[in-house]
Order: structure tokens, then sequence, then C-alpha cells
């Protein structure tokens, strides 16, 4: 027999004991990581900010050379635009003519403390400066205006001494040409340069040059010639719409001394009489078998 307590109870198996799965550590956090990350990405920002400000600062040293590149660019545009109707040496010398025209206002601007760029060209459309105004009265604007036909009637007047010493035709006929330019330039209409004068002289006359552009259009209709007349009639009409105020700063603005107005009258008179004298020195164009298609 068993031996042993019989009040005793009966033995329990064994209990397996499972071991609750272990946690894995915690891993430090790497401070010097996070620190060097954030370093290199404030070096490449400032890295992006000073090659930006290189790059601005390389652009301020090259915009003077921009604008002679703008200059430059536009007039060879200009040349060959015009070289397709007469060749390149008379093209040449066209745009240098308008350059000149262009020159006489730039150096009047400046005279009156104006700060001008320098011509960008425009082809079949002549060139432009740019400028915050044309002075501080009508006399300073009358005085840029024909500053322009001044210096560009010189400059015609050379080159027909030029043809004549050489006895070149081309140079002849790029003589009147220039001439004429410069003489379509003083009908008394803004924005051509004998609006200008006329601010000082006489401003009914914008008028009287608004009538000879119209009539213009009707005997040779050309774009050009439909974009001045729309402009003159634009700034006409503000132009009178301001003077009709009668405020004192308009008053001001127009207000010319009889000698200043007589002075303008005689420049603008003198400069039509000589040019269409240099026209009719110059011309050779229905002379001696000479014409626009053969030079």
């Amino acid at each position: 027999m068993p031996s042993g307590d019989p009040f005793a109870l009966p033995a329990r198996p064994p209990q397996e004991v499972v071991a609750a799965p272990a946690q894995p550590a915690a891993k430090p956090r790497n401070r010097g990581g996070l620190r060097g990350r954030i370093a290199s990405a404030g070096s490449a920002i400032a890295a992006l900010f000073a090659k930006f400000f290189t790059a601005i600062k390389a652009g301020l040293l090259l915009l003077p050379k921009a604008k002679l590149l703008t200059t430059s660019g536009t007039a060879l545009l200009s040349v060959a635009a015009y070289s397709l109707f007469w060749g390149w040496p008379f093209a040449a010398g066209f745009v240098l003519l308008i350059f000149v025209h262009e020159m006489g206002h730039v150096v009047a601007l400046r005279r009156e403390g104006i700060k001008a760029s320098a011509p960008t060209f425009i082809p079949f459309m002549g060139a432009v400066i740019a400028a915050r105004s044309l002075g501080d009265n009508a006399l300073a604007e009358a005085r840029v205006g024909l500053a322009g036909p001044l210096l560009g009637t010189i400059g015609s007047a050379l080159v027909l001494v030029a043809g004549e010493l050489l006895h070149s035709d081309m140079l002849k006929a790029l003589a009147y040409v220039g001439f004429l330019l410069n003489l379509f330039n003083m009908i008394p209409v803004t924005p051509l340069d004998g609006g200008r004068a006329m601010a000082a002289m006489a401003p009914w006359m914008w008028f009287a040059g608004l009538a000879v552009m119209a009539v213009l259009m009707l005997l040779a209709p050309n774009p050009i010639l439909l974009f001045i007349l729309v402009i003159g009639a634009l700034d006409t009409w503000r132009r009178w719409k301001a003077r009709s105020t009668r405020s004192l700063e308009q008053a001001a603005y127009y207000r010319v001394s009889p000698r200043g107005r007589m002075i303008v009258g005689l420049a603008y008179v003198g400069l039509i009489a000589a040019l269409a004298f240099g026209m009719e020195t110059a011309h050779v164009l229905a002379s001696g078998g000479h014409s626009f298609g053969s030079i």
C-alpha cells in the first residue's frame, strides 16, 4: 500500500511558467546627429543666399554693359531689317543718322539735369530713349525736342559733304533721307519733336499737326502714320484737358517769356528751312538715272 497521509490532496501537475517577452531597450537619442543635420541645412541655406547676392551684385556690375548691349543689339537688328530693302551700307548709315538724332535728345536732357538712357532702336519706327520727364516746363521740353533735329541736321549735312567730296550718290541719298527724317519730325504734333516745340511756342498748333498727319494718312496710308496720328490725338486731348483746368501747376508749366517763345519760333522755322534746303541739295533719287532701288 502506498504510504502517506490519507487526507492529503492529490498533487497538482507542475505549471509551465512562460516568461514575458523582453522589451527592446530604448535607444539613446543621437543629439549629435540631429545637431549635425540642422547645421548642414543652415550651411546650405547660407550658401544659397550667398550665391543669390553674388549673382545680384554681378548683375548690378554688368548693368551698364547690358544697356550698351541693348543699344548695339537693337541697332544691329534695325540694320538687318532695313538692309532687306536698301542693302547693308545704306541701312548702316541710316541707323547711324537715327542714333545721332536721338543723342541730341540725350545731351539736351542731361543738360536739363535729367537722366536719360541710351537709344533703343525699333525697326521701322526709329528709336526711343527713356527719361523720367522732358523738363520742368514747356521751354525745357522745347529745347529737348529741338535738340534732336538740330543734331540730326548737322549729321545729315556732314554726310552730304562726304558725298560731294567722294562723288558718292549713295551718301547723297543717305543725306537726303536724313534731312527728310528730321523734317518729318518737325510736324507740330506729339510725340514728334515739332509737337514738343509747340508746347512753348503755340500749343494750339497741335491741332494743325493732327490735320497734317490726317492728310498724310489719306495720301499714303501706312501703320506708322496711323500710330503717330492715334498717339498724337490722345496726347493732344490729354494735354488740352489738363490746360483747361487752369491750375497753378499747368500755368507754371506753360508760362514762357516772349523772348523764349521767339527763340523757339526762330529755331523751329530755321530748322525747317535748313532741312528743306538740304533735301534740295542732296536730291539724287530722280536725277542721273538713280533711284532707291538701285542704291
